[in-house]
């Protein structure tokens, strides 16, 4: 039976990290699309979209499937629902290329001006939300506690780009009111990549969860103080 859990872990494993490499394409395809208004791009993103719902739905039913046939403990399940929750996360990051996607199919402009998006931070943003996806993924691939905790403050940047959208594009719009359209559904744009963000540091926090419960486990701790410790993380950790 162990031998049976541990192969179906592997597998488990290997998926998301498919599904983490097909969001992430998703984004830096999405964000390329932006930057250069490429509507044949922003298309590849809508259409690929399927792929990453239809992966999610077959992650989570191989997850029940693990739960059902092997009802695994102690690491073993928290291994397991911490995908589960990465798969979720992983899934909204999807979503949120889309939308980012949309944003140049729905375009009016020939081409977004240079120095407003220069001003906007909008190239310097997409590539911190790449950036923080791949650090997120290589702390689960070396179950590393210091590179998932990383993640927590590259978000710090997001929210401070995010904050100073508003007030550079209201400013704009009063210089070139023909250009409000597309400014109001810029903002949109930033909005998802700074929840993308959010997300991240989402599954950074299950990273650092799992991994403290299997240091737990073997660092001679008794069985009852583990489980209370599992426990109350699950209660108060989202």
């Amino acid at each position: 039976m162990v031998k049976f859990i541990e192969s179906e872990l592997v597998l488990l494993k290997k998926e998301i990290e498919e599904m983490w490499n097909l969001v992430y394409n998703q984004l830096d395809r999405a964000g390329e699309a932006v930057l250069t208004l490429d509507r044949e791009l922003a298309q590849q993103v809508l259409v690929r979209e399927r792929r990453v719902n239809a992966l999610e739905l077959k992650i989570d039913s191989d997850v029940e499937d693990i739960i059902a046939l092997y009802n695994p403990v102690a690491i073993d399940l928290r291994f397991v629902l911490a995908m589960l929750k990465i798969n979720t996360n992983l899934e909204r990051l999807g979503d949120f290329a889309e939308g980012v996607a949309r944003f140049a199919i729905n375009c009016k402009e020939p081409a977004l001006d240079a120095e407003l998006i220069k001003k906007l931070r909008l190239e310097e943003m997409i590539k911190q939300v790449l950036s923080m996806l791949e650090l997120a993924k290589k702390a689960l691939q070396e179950e590393s506690q210091e590179l998932a905790t990383s993640v927590f403050a590259k978000d710090n940047l997001l929210d401070e780009i995010n904050a100073e959208v508003t007030a550079i594009l209201a400013d704009y719009i009063v210089k070139h009111p023909e250009s409000a359209l597309t400014c109001l559904n810029l903002i949109s744009v930033f909005r998802k990549l700074e929840r993308s963000g959010d997300h991240i540091t989402n599954i950074a926090e299950e990273i650092v969860f799992f991994i403290d419960a299997k240091v737990l486990k073997h660092s001679g701790v008794g069985k009852p103080a583990y489980i209370c410790i599992v426990i109350l993380k699950t209660i108060f950790l989202p």
